[in-house]
């Protein structure tokens, strides 16, 4: 009977027993001249940013002449907590953190507390509460790095917040998470059909992305039993970059045959269109972007065209700067005999073509140089 009793004792406190997880996040305050800031009163502060975290709102305070009379000359820090949400169910929040203190210019430890301090902050009814050290750091201290220096540093408080709760995902695992699904086809809901190619996708997160996809999935006209789409005006490789920007919010890496290790300019350029099409306006800037890093005379009016017909503004202009120099627009009218009629993406890359603006950009090289 003692044997089975301690079992029975020794699985009830497991079953209770219940495991804090962390979340740990940097809080900064940037001082940038003390001088300006001693002699503003006993009690005075300035705080932090106010930066929300695992449900609450948390800021530093600074007291440069000590949070009351009792400081003997020095400086006060304390790290403060009060709910984000009006009426929370539990109100209090146990949290560890450190404080430390850092001149801006050297980066050397003004003053630090390395001990973590655990406390619980209360927080019912709308307080304010608040732990830290009233004896922060010495005032003379301050007063001779400004005098030696300019007086910045910075306030370091390294939070610790413990929870129930697993810690939610970070934002930056969003993405190859959804990269995961578009490779592997999971939950996969709609077929394109792009050239010869097929693509799987999930209708939602092409909605949320694309207000064109959204229309033609779930708008009025829309055909929501419709499991394959014909894509046309795209080739299957743009597309393929498309759906990766689409799950990612990047680009995909650059292919072994891109132009040294960059984007192909005719990818870029059929990206761009793409972009325009359905209306995802950071791709269609971001291959702007790359096309101004690699612009040429071989390359610079189908750009232009291109921007001026897809409302490039930016990508446009660096198209006229770079084009206002005589040699160069000399090197442009040797390199391109027809360039006033193109008006549409360079073909994707095959081996003549390649070879041909290979050949154009020795041309325009030779020509700058004349």
């Amino acid at each position: 009977m003692g044997n089975s009793s301690s079992r029975s004792t020794s699985a009830e406190i497991t079953s209770r027993r219940v495991t804090a997880w962390e979340h740990t996040r940097t809080l900064t305050l940037e001082v940038p001249d003390y001088l300006q800031l001693n002699g503003m009163g006993v009690g005075e502060f300035i705080s932090s940013p106010v930066v929300e975290f695992c449900g609450y709102k948390w800021r530093i305070k600074f007291y440069p002449d000590g949070i009351d009379q009792d400081c003997d000359g020095h400086a006060s820090a304390l790290l403060c907590c009060y709910s984000q949400e009006e009426g929370m169910v539990d109100p209090d929040v146990t949290a560890k953190f450190t404080l430390s203190i850092t001149e801006k210019r050297s980066q050397e430890n003004v003053a630090r507390f390395d001990h973590a301090l655990k406390r619980v902050f209360s927080t019912g009814e709308f307080a304010e509460s608040a732990f830290g050290y009233c004896e922060f750091v010495q005032k003379d201290k301050l007063e001779w790095l400004s005098q030696v220096g300019d007086g910045c540093f910075t306030i370091l408080c390294v939070l610790t917040v413990e929870s129930p709760s697993p810690p939610p995902e970070l934002p930056t695992q969003l993405p190859s998470q959804l990269q995961g699904m578009l490779e592997d086809g999971t939950g996969a809901d709609v077929t394109f059909r792009v050239g010869r190619r097929e693509f799987r996708g999930h209708r939602c997160v092409l909605a949320a992305r694309s207000p064109v996809f959204r229309a033609q999935f779930y708008g009025p006209m829309a055909r929501k039993d419709k499991p394959r789409v014909k894509v046309i005006d795209v080739e299957p490789a743009i597309f393929e970059m498309m759906l990766h920007y689409i799950y990612t919010d990047s680009l995909p890496p650059p292919s072994d045959a891109d132009d040294e290790g960059g984007y192909g300019v005719a990818a870029m350029q059929h990206l761009m269109v793409a972009a325009d099409m359905y209306d995802l306006e950071r791709l269609k800037l971001m291959c702007a972007d790359e096309l101004c890093k690699t612009m040429d005379a071989a390359t610079v009016m189908s750009t232009y065209a291109l921007a001026n017909q897809h409302h490039c503004n930016r990508l446009k202009d660096t198209c006229v700067e770079f084009m206002s120099s005589k040699q160069v627009l000399a090197a442009i009218l040797e390199t391109n005999e027809h360039f006033m009629t193109r008006c549409r993406p360079l073909p994707l890359s095959d081996g003549g073509h390649e070879e041909e603006q290979v050949d154009q950009r020795k041309r325009f090289k030779r020509a700058r140089t004349k």
